[in-house]
């Protein structure tokens, strides 16, 4: 199996997990500016909610994604106040034609004073078991 990961952060909270999952998978963390140009069986997508819906950028490199490339997405985060934007993002991809597992990880993150220290060490060990369990 081969795999990628892309994140988009504002806080730096997600890019945090998105480099725990990688080292555990043994990739490097990328931003989504870095398109995805080998071909991949998971893509793991690192993202959060911003004013109640995934940013633009998040929504364009979905649709930017080739279905004959990535075989799969799988979703995470971190939040301070909604958790999941996998509905969200699966709407994007199912308009590329590109499947999502349904597993996904989404934990806490600080924002504005709201869950100080988040992620912290567990989280980001939280987040490397999950990539493990997707491997698996």
């Amino acid at each position: 199996m081969t795999y990628a990961v892309r994140f988009y952060t504002k806080t730096g909270n997600t890019k945090r997990l998105a480099e725990a999952m990688a080292k555990e998978l043994g990739v490097e963390a990328l931003p989504i500016s870095s398109p995805v140009e080998e071909k991949v069986d998971i893509l793991f997508l690192g993202n959060s909610y911003y004013a109640f819906t995934i940013d633009p950028e998040v929504r364009a490199f979905v649709r930017s994604l080739d279905s004959k490339k990535v075989g799969k997405i799988v979703n995470f985060g971190s939040a301070a106040m909604l958790n999941s934007t996998y509905r969200k993002v699966k709407a994007e991809a199912d308009r590329v034609g590109i499947p999502m597992m349904e597993k996904e990880f989404h934990c806490k993150g600080e924002f504005k004073g709201l869950h100080k220290g988040r992620p912290n060490e567990a989280d980001l060990k939280a987040a490397a078991e999950f990539a493990r369990s997707i491997m698996e």
